[in-house]
């Protein structure tokens, strides 16, 4: 067991509500003691952490499916952290456990938190970097936002914006796999070209795309959805809202079904969200938008879990990761969510393995 009396936490905490992006003056990297371990708890290490476009969402005051963080408090992340002290047999010194530590260094981790909000890493299933995308949330993500929001049936269209994404990567797989077309929306030349020709997808359309000489009036996504959809989308998994959100809305089927996954597009936006122009598309095609919060389906993660890592395994599955090193980068690393700068799931490293 480690002695913590000397051991120093570093931390980031939220020090004020972001307007827009995410500032340096919204943070607070400080030094403290090492927290005690609990009486039926351990202190975790952190090895790896999780940034996600969600924790936008988590600065701000307001209703939401989940309570803010507080400001003064550290910034809430999932992670993966090795226990380096232990009041809990079951845990032992070494156990490698994932959970919502926070972005610091040092987490106590109590015992009721043990029994019902933490899972054991097994590195016989997948790394470190992908128990954070696929075998993580974003990997539940997509499994239960596709399979019992979208229900894709083989043969179905599935499109999927942020294919190049934590939570895309793994919808356009999976879609493929179930005996779907999938055809990812991404920003730039490189990452459509992964998407394609690593991830297998059938088709990608890069909204940053150049018009043509002497086009009028181009719109990358919409061009792009007529070429690769020409008879439709049956489900739509929606990651970033906006305007790609309202071009998607003008090509579904009949019995369409959009999954409302995230809306990247507008987490900083300074004024009101912007809803779906092209809504009345919903009742024409007798169509169907649901939002999903994957925490609803947490009784389930082990299935999920087994199958992806079979994919894995037989290399039917796929992932990326984007790696930053260092606890301080935190602020600048974050940012990069929200520039489209990450290319793959985005984990920030905070301990060597």
């Amino acid at each position: 067991m480690t002695d913590l009396t000397t051991a120093v936490n570093t931390r980031v905490r939220l020090a004020a509500r972001p307007v827009g992006l995410p500032k340096p003056e919204d943070w607070l990297i400080d030094e403290v003691p090492a927290p005690a371990v609990p009486p039926d708890g351990v202190v975790v290490e952190l090895l790896v952490l999780s940034l996600d476009p969600a924790m936008r969402g988590w600065m701000n005051e307001g209703r939401s499916y989940i309570e803010p963080v507080a400001l003064g408090d550290v910034m809430r992340a999932g992670g993966i952290g090795r226990v380096i002290a232990s009041n809990a047999s079951a845990w032992p010194v070494g156990t490698l456990l994932s959970g919502a530590f926070g972005v610091q260094r040092l987490a106590a981790v109590d015992g009721r938190t043990l029994a019902r909000g933490v899972t054991r890493v097994d590195l016989q299933l997948g790394s470190l970097t992908q128990w954070l995308n696929v075998l993580g949330m974003p990997g539940m993500t997509a499994y239960f936002g596709l399979l019992d929001v979208g229900q894709p049936q083989p043969g179905e269209t599935v499109v999927v914006s942020g294919a190049a994404g934590a939570v895309g990567q793994t919808v356009g797989q999976l879609a493929h796999i179930k005996g779907c077309r999938a055809v990812g929306i991404a920003g730039g030349e490189a990452k459509c070209r992964f998407v394609v020709e690593e991830l297998g997808f059938d088709a990608c359309i890069d909204y940053k795309a150049a018009a043509p000489d002497g086009a009028a009036r181009w719109d990358p996504v919409r061009e792009g959805l007529r070429q690769h959809c020409p008879d439709g989308i049956d489900v739509y998994f929606d990651n970033v809202g906006g305007d790609i959100l309202d071009t998607v809305l003008t090509r579904i089927r009949r019995r369409a079904r959009i999954v409302v996954c995230g809306a990247i597009s507008q987490y900083n936006a300074t004024g009101p969200v912007r809803g779906p122009a092209n809504y009345l598309s919903l009742l024409v095609n007798r169509a169907r938008m649901e939002g999903m919060v994957v925490f609803d389906y947490a009784d389930r993660y082990g299935v999920a879990v087994g199958e992806l890592a079979g994919h894995l395994a037989s290399g039917r599955l796929k992932s990326r990761e984007d790696v930053v090193e260092g606890l301080r980068s935190f602020p600048d690393a974050l940012l990069k969510l929200f520039s489209g700068e990450n290319f793959g799931k985005l984990v920030l490293q905070v301990s060597p393995p």
